[in-house]
């Protein structure tokens, strides 16, 4: 039994206000060409299709083609929503696309559906469970635990239909414990702490949304595969990829990588403004790639993001590393900074003015203050 396991496709994502969309499309033509290779039993998408809830016309128009070329390529598919998405739209005429082996999950209620397939070792269930909350799980379950999101899963987990004679895969689109970020990542603004990993032991392979960088959560068999592009300059170095899973005998899973290539690539490059104007600096750069310019002059070049668009046009954003900025912080400081939640901030803060960590009470506190003004605001 084979499955490409992808995720976080975020169509209709805008990279410091520069479109993604022909990137995308690219990417997906590439990711129906494995497919056509590969001629897996399904595509396994874990969430986060769209960018937005309410995405655009591009997006839903190139989530349309691509679901279409991957039916058209014979391989079923399997979907959930993530927590970018809106469960409703994800999940319109779903009851009509199964006709066609494009399963989507619906709305959560408390039932997790599951396709079944059968190879030479027997039944393969493929379990769909769209990003959930702890309340809405102890809503559906209101005798049972689930005051925190790992027993909340636990709890759900232990209402589906698990034969102990047949495989089971898991997709889901959750924060695991001990997971690595990056900066395009919107983890726990408004949402859940993250979830055990220990949790998913009942399945031959949990394929995991919501995470953009690529990475095993404690082993093979619990996977994020990561988005097949690069949404922020924290991923500049990372290698994207689509996961291929192969299940054979029970207990036994194999799990590989096969390399995406960007129409464009998030590249960072840094130097003086002479050095990166020089001619023969440019001539052996790429410079239709998404940038992000690091100017090392200690003195500020006036309007420097106009003129060096003139060479590279997609550059997404410009800093400088110099004496002053540095006196200031780290660019990894700072972007640390900006990747922090607001709770996290606050704790900072509570720490350098009191001289010691927030208590238990005091952060409960505080976390359900920001969560009322969050629900407020929103």
């Amino acid at each position: 039994m084979k499955f490409i396991h992808i995720s976080d496709l975020h169509l209709g994502k805008r990279l410091h206000g520069f479109s993604l969309i022909e990137d995308q499309a690219w990417i997906l033509d590439q990711i129906l060409a494995i497919v056509e290779a590969e001629q897996p039993d399904a595509v396994l998408i874990a969430g986060d299709v769209y960018d937005r809830s309410q995405p655009s016309i591009e997006a839903v128009r190139l989530l349309d083609q691509f679901l279409v070329a991957l039916r058209a390529a014979g391989t079923t598919v399997c979907m959930i929503s993530g927590n970018h998405d809106a469960p409703e739209r994800v999940s319109f005429g779903a009851a009509l696309m199964e006709k066609d082996h494009v399963f989507i999950a619906p709305v959560y209620d408390g039932t997790v559906r599951f396709v079944a397939f059968r190879d030479a070792w027997g039944t393969v269930r493929v379990h769909l469970l769209p990003f959930v909350k702890a309340p809405q799980v102890r809503a559906c379950y209101p005798e049972e635990p689930a005051d925190t999101i790992t027993d909340a899963l636990r709890t759900q987990i232990g209402h589906m239909d698990l034969d102990p004679e047949e495989r089971h895969v898991l997709i889901a689109h959750q924060f695991v414990t001990g997971a690595l970020v990056s900066d395009s990542e919107d983890i726990r603004v408004g949402g859940e702490d993250p979830v055990s990993a220990e949790i998913f032991q009942p399945f031959a392979y949990t394929a995991l949304g919501h995470i953009h960088r690529p990475q095993n959560m404690g082993s093979d068999r619990v996977r994020y595969c990561g988005t097949p592009l690069k949404y922020s300059v924290s991923e500049k170095d990372q290698i994207k990829s689509v996961t291929r899973v192969i299940l054979e005998a029970p207990g036994e899973v194999a799990v590989d990588t096969i390399p995406l290539t960007p129409l464009r690539d998030v590249r960072e490059i840094r130097g003086t403004y002479n050095e990166l104007t020089a001619l023969s600096f440019y001539q052996d750069s790429k410079v239709d790639d998404l940038l992000y310019v690091v100017l090392t002059d200690e003195n500020d070049v006036p309007d420097a993001l106009a003129r060096l668009r003139t060479i590279y046009p997609n550059i997404i954003q410009l800093e400088y590393d110099n004496t002053r900025t540095r006196s200031q912080g780290t660019l990894s400081e700072i972007r640390s900074i900006e990747n922090k939640t607001p709770l996290e901030l606050f704790e900072t803060l509570y720490e350098q003015q009191n001289g010691q960590p927030m208590s238990e009470e005091q952060r409960r506190v505080a976390d359900d203050l920001m969560r009322q003004i969050w629900k407020e605001q929103s």
